[in-house]
């Protein structure tokens, strides 16, 4: 994508990226190219075959065909900053394959403390069987994360916001940090996108995205990202090949579709959750409601400042230490699906329990005890007056 291609509006850039006519021919969409084994028209051309690692040149399935060369360089024609894009079977192979990426045994990781579960436990779990040490820090507090470069770091796990508790943090003074001690710094993504934050301008050396999120966008796939520059990207290719990652292409076309009305979708949840986060703060069986969108909001003034865009995802605190009550609450809902995942068509709500993990930041946002019942809310493509009429009634039971 040339210089001037690049400023392009996000929608637009949604809808042309990774669109080469070398890989879609006549038709407006990648066809979906099913295959294992590719074939070579001589002995010759299998051996020139080998010299090459590079999206565009067949060798053999796992390094894909057209159907997921287009994808992975839409992804990196949106990422502004990225050289190249991996792609991954699911949101969690991706953290995996970032994070094997970068370090080895003896390494240290530091890893925000609000951190999506299952990458709590690829710290505590899978990298700690490696022999890579882990320690979580508060990214709201930047003298204790300097402090922790007391010792060697190989690698920081930053999120923002911050997974169920949607705190912003300072991505560019954390990742300078980082920086200065060597480390390289590695940003989940997902809530925002790269079309509401660009990761890699705000100093990050690797950008992660769960896929299955708002770029698959019905809830119908499973599939992860990583972008970077060309020296970590050259890391994740290697990486993701010896593990034997590959994607489905009928995976790869369904999160191709996706994305061209993803930039129209996030609009459309982010419009849809600022209102409904903006009711919710005023009724009376409210503590608390945790979005960046609202102006009142701690995180507000950082998400107003570094990012273009955002989603439908936010989270609020019931006024009730009974922490069943929003298992009551969740069941009450007609238009509210129960499930985990979200940047889907649909609505969910999802019982959460922040204080279960979390081992440094203070439950501030739950209540000082972290004992309140809180309710995470994926906002989908519902009309709003619609999904505020279900909450009400659902939020009045707590009343009965």
């Amino acid at each position: 994508m040339s210089g001037e291609e690049k400023k392009l509006k996000p929608g637009t850039r949604v809808t042309h990226a990774g669109r080469r006519e070398e890989w879609t021919g006549p038709v407006v969409n990648p066809p979906v190219w099913r295959a294992s084994t590719h074939l070579y028209e001589n002995e010759a051309a299998r051996k020139d075959a080998n010299k090459s690692n590079a999206d565009g040149g067949f060798f053999y399935g796992r390094r894909g065909a057209p159907t997921q060369w287009a994808l992975a360089d839409a992804l990196t024609e949106i990422e502004p900053g990225a050289h190249g894009t991996v792609l991954y079977p699911s949101g969690v192979a991706a953290i995996a394959g970032a994070l094997l990426a970068v370090l080895k045994p003896g390494d240290r990781l530091l890893m925000t403390d609000n951190a999506y579960d299952p990458s709590r436990s690829m710290a505590t779990g899978l990298l700690k069987r490696f022999g890579i040490e882990s320690a979580f820090f508060d990214p709201l507090d930047l003298d204790a994360y300097r402090a922790l470069f007391d010792q060697p770091v190989r690698a920081v796990w930053l999120e923002s916001p911050g997974s169920l508790t949607m705190e912003v943090c300072d991505i560019p003074a954390l990742a300078t940090i980082a920086k200065e001690h060597g480390a390289v710094s590695l940003l989940d993504n997902t809530w925002a996108s790269s079309l509401g934050f660009a990761g890699l301008q705000h100093g990050c050396d690797i950008v992660m995205m769960s896929l299955s999120k708002h770029i698959g966008g019905h809830s119908d796939l499973m599939m992860g990202s990583a972008s970077a520059g060309e020296r970590w990207y050259r890391a994740l290719r290697r990486t993701s090949q010896q593990l034997g990652h590959v994607v489905s292409p009928d995976d790869a076309a369904l999160a191709a579709r996706g994305l061209r009305t993803m930039a129209v979708r996030l609009e459309r949840g982010t419009e849809s959750a600022r209102r409904i986060a903006s009711w919710l703060k005023d009724q009376p069986q409210i503590a608390q409601v945790m979005c960046p969108l609202l102006p009142d909001d701690p995180s507000h003034a950082l998400w107003a400042r570094d990012f273009t865009g955002a989603c439908g995802l936010f989270s609020f605190v019931l006024d009730t230490t009974d922490a069943g009550a929003c298992g009551r609450v969740v069941d009450a809902l007609d238009l509210f699906g129960i499930g985990y995942s979200w940047g889907g068509f649909e609505s969910l709500a999802l019982p959460i329990f922040p204080q279960q993990h979390r081992g440094v930041m203070p439950p501030t946002n739950v209540s000082e005890t972290g004992a309140r019942a809180a309710i995470r809310l994926s906002i989908g493509l519902e009309d709003p007056d619609d999904l505020i009429a279900d909450l009400a009634q659902a939020l009045a039971k707590l009343d009965d």
